[in-house]
C-alpha cells in the first residue's frame, strides 16, 4: 500500500501544472434517491444544447485566424485522470497527454484546424473548469465534465459523449458496501465543484446522509482524493464511476462499492455565447459516433476497456436531442 501510495503521489506532485427527501430503505442497505431543487426545476439537461452544424461562425473564425504558432484550439483538461487525460511517465521524454478525452480533444483540432496537434493543453483543477471558460483562458474544457442543471447556466455543453454516474470507492477490506448507512461515522473525498461534491452537499443539507458522515474533505483534483483514501486520511471517495474505475485500476487495493447512485453524463463545455462552437462540437460528435475506425468506439477499447469492460454500450451516450434554441 505505502508502495502504491508513494508512486501515485509521486506522479501527481512531479507532473507539471499549467493553470491560467424520505430516504428510500431496502433489505440490506439505506439508499438516498432525493433530488436537489436544480435537479426538480430543470430536467435533462444532457438536451439542452444547439443542434449540429459545420459552418463557421464568429467564435471559429477567431480561432483559425490565430497566427503563427497560436493558431490553436485552446482546451482545458486533466493531466492525472488515469486513462482520461494524463501524461504516462513510461511514453518517453515528452510524456505527452493521452487517454479517452485527449482523443477527443485532437478530433476536433482536426476538423476545425485541419491538424489533430494543434492544441495549446492547459490542465486545469476540477474546480476551475467553468472559470476558465468564463474568464477566456480556453476555448473549451474537455475533461470529464459532467452535464449539470446547476452549470448551464454558466456554460454552454455539447450534447454526451460518455454516460456514467456517482458512485464510492474504498478500500476492499472496508465495510463500506455503497452509497448506504454504511457510510455512517465516515470520511468521505470529494474534488472540489465536482458533481459528487454538490450531490453530497445536498444530500447533507436535506438529512439524507447520516448526521456522522463527514463530507468536509474537498480537494482540487480527484486524484488528490485517491492519495488522501491510501493515507488513511479518508475513508471512502465519490466521484464519477468512470474516474473511479481507473483509479482502482491505479491502486488493486481499493475497488467500487455498490452500484452508481445517479446517471450522469460528460460534455464538452463552452463559452455560453459560442453558438457556431457547440453546434460544430455537436456535429463533430456525430461524426465521432459513427467513425468506427478512429472513432469514439476505437477510443473506448484503448484507453478504458481494460478498466470498465470490453462492452461500451453502458457508457454509450444516448441518441442526442438537441432542445436548446438560443
Amino acid at each position: 500500500m505505502a508502495v502504491v501510495c508513494a508512486l501515485v503521489a509521486l506522479v501527481a506532485l512531479c507532473l507539471p501544472l499549467t493553470t491560467d427527501a424520505t430516504p428510500a430503505r431496502n433489505t440490506t442497505a439505506t439508499t438516498w434517491t432525493a433530488e436537489t431543487k436544480a435537479e426538480k426545476d430543470c430536467k435533462d439537461p444532457e438536451k439542452q444544447t444547439l443542434s449540429p452544424s459545420s459552418a463557421d461562425g464568429d467564435t471559429i473564425r477567431k480561432i483559425k485566424d490565430r497566427e503563427g504558432g497560436k493558431r490553436k484550439l485552446i482546451v482545458g483538461v486533466d493531466q492525472n485522470s488515469f486513462r482520461w487525460g494524463y501524461r504516462d511517465p513510461n511514453s518517453g521524454k515528452s510524456a505527452e497527454l493521452e487517454g479517452f478525452d485527449i482523443d477527443l480533444v485532437h478530433r476536433i483540432a482536426e476538423d476545425i484546424l485541419g491538424d489533430p496537434d494543434a492544441v495549446q493543453f492547459k490542465a486545469i483543477p476540477t474546480d476551475q473548469r467553468i472559470p476558465a471558460i468564463q474568464g477566456d483562458r480556453v476555448d473549451m474544457v474537455v475533461r470529464t465534465m459532467t452535464i449539470a442543471c446547476d452549470r448551464i447556466d454558466d456554460v454552454a455543453f455539447s450534447a454526451p459523449y460518455f454516460k456514467t454516474g456517482q458512485q464510492v470507492l474504498a478500500p476492499k477490506t472496508s465495510p463500506v458496501k455503497g452509497y448506504d448507512d454504511t457510510l455512517t461515522g465516515r470520511k468521505i473525498c470529494t474534488a472540489s465543484g465536482s458533481t459528487a461534491h454538490s450531490r453530497l452537499q445536498a444530500d447533507k443539507d436535506a438529512r439524507e446522509l447520516p448526521a456522522d458522515t463527514d463530507i468536509s474533505t474537498a480537494v482540487p483534483n480527484q486524484l488528490d482524493c485517491l492519495v488522501r483514501l491510501q493515507l488513511g486520511e479518508v475513508d471512502a471517495v465519490v466521484t464519477d464511476g468512470a474516474l473511479a474505475a481507473s483509479q482502482a485500476a491505479q491502486d488493486p487495493t481499493v475497488q467500487l462499492k455498490g452500484d452508481a447512485f445517479t446517471t450522469d453524463y460528460y460534455g464538452v463545455a463552452m463559452k455560453r455565447d459560442a453558438d457556431d462552437l457547440v453546434r460544430r462540437v455537436n456535429q463533430i460528435l456525430v461524426d465521432y459516433r459513427k467513425d468506427t475506425a478512429n472513432g469514439w468506439q476505437a477510443s473506448y477499447n484503448r484507453w478504458l476497456a481494460a478498466t470498465m469492460g470490453k462492452d461500451a454500450k453502458k457508457s454509450e451516450p444516448p441518441a442526442p436531442q438537441y432542445l436548446r434554441t438560443s
